[in-house]
């Protein structure tokens, strides 16, 4: 939600490219800590202490942001949020494997397409907010905010979903994937990671960009295109076919690839409709490699490791997530907004035609008689 309003902060309190991207930063590093915490304590104390938990945090965020006054109550409102969303992803995760053991691929497509439908709202809803309505940094998280007590609610009111606990251990560690596999969680991994790549660039970068291609200061370029693109990966999970995990997330890495290329020529173009178009090929890619990488893992993981194995897999995201944005919010303070985009998207866009190939290799070693 906040990615559409940042330019309303830079405004504000005039801080420049790497300053965002360090708020991105920071929201991803809280959240790999919540992560590596979040998968222990949701197979030990259980799936709803933690969800609440999180959903606590979210409202802390929130407040946060209603009353912020300088850049580093965003940083703290980001970090709330980043440790609230890390808790969330697994021990939802988990709590839905735990409801529905015999169903991983359908909750992998259900999660992939509510993270993404969740991305376009909060997007859209910011950006007509912040556009349109009163006090644009305050009615679109008084909205949020009274749409998380709801949620709270409604996870007070649920059933623990965990009925074998292992101890409890705190300590952090990188989390264990299980012997048997981890085959398939390096090829998910691969997945994952492209696809996270690619949204840390567009949500950290992809408004401003946007609006300096279309030639508009409106909050509603920016925040159209990100709706636009995690829109097409909503709608593109929902229609995703009933075939191999591994095709969809082949296939879904090469479309973000050429996404991505097409893209830096729509914005050397300043084509406002290129920009858009691009941004539905990026989103569809993205949904089905994200969707692809997310039902191959939920339909190999043991029972006993749901919380373990999904802290790594969101470890590998949240990193994802993070690395390139801040090494182009890094580049954008040196250089123009157009050439750090078309440096780091073509390199995005490289690392996703590579994990094509290794899925690729993947595929051929488990065709029978081949070594």
């Amino acid at each position: 939600m906040p990615s559409p309003l940042y330019g309303l902060y830079q405004e504000r309190w005039h801080f420049d490219s790497l300053t965002l991207t360090v708020v991105f930063a920071v929201y991803a590093l809280a959240a790999l800590i919540s992560v590596l915490l979040a998968g222990k304590l949701a197979d030990s104390v259980g799936r709803k202490p933690v969800l609440l938990a999180a959903q606590a945090l979210m409202l802390a965020g929130i407040l946060v942001f209603i009353f912020a006054r300088s850049v580093i109550w965003i940083l703290v409102a980001r970090a709330l949020h980043g440790l609230a969303i890390g808790g969330i992803v697994v021990a939802g995760g988990a709590a839905l494997l735990d409801l529905r053991p015999a169903r991983g691929a359908a909750i992998g497509r259900t999660t992939a397409f509510a993270f993404a439908l969740g991305m376009a709202l909060g997007a859209l809803g910011a950006s007509v907010l912040g556009q349109l309505g009163p006090h644009p940094l305050i009615t679109p998280y008084v909205v949020i905010g009274m749409c998380t007590v709801v949620t709270l609610l409604g996870t007070a009111a649920m059933q623990e979903t965990l009925h074998d606990p292992v101890a409890l251990d705190l300590r952090i560690q990188p989390p264990r994937v299980p012997a048997g596999i981890r085959a398939d969680f390096r090829f998910s991994a691969l997945g994952v990671f492209a696809a996270w790549a690619v949204l840390g660039l567009y949500l950290s970068l992809g408004p401003k960009l946007a609006e300096q291609t279309v030639g508009s200061r409106s909050l509603l370029v920016g925040g159209s295109v990100i709706t636009a693109m995690v829109g097409a990966a909503a709608l593109t999970q929902l229609c995703l076919p009933v075939t191999t995990s591994l095709s969809l997330t082949i296939g879904g890495d090469l479309l973000l690839g050429l996404g991505l290329v097409l893209s830096l020529a729509a914005v050397l173009a300043h084509s406002a409709w290129a920009v858009y178009a691009t941004a539905l090929l990026i989103g569809i890619g993205y949904g089905i490699g994200f969707s692809g990488s997310l039902r191959h893992l939920n339909s190999v993981i043991p029972a006993q490791h749901r919380g373990q194995v999904m802290s790594a897999y969101y470890l590998v995201a949240y990193g994802s997530f993070a690395i390139p944005a801040v090494l182009a919010g890094f580049a954008a303070t040196h250089y123009s907004l157009t050439s750090t985009y078309r440096v780091f998207a073509a390199v995005v866009a490289l690392g996703c035609l590579t994990a094509a190939a290794l899925g690729q290799r993947i595929s051929a070693a488990r065709r029978p008689g081949t070594v």
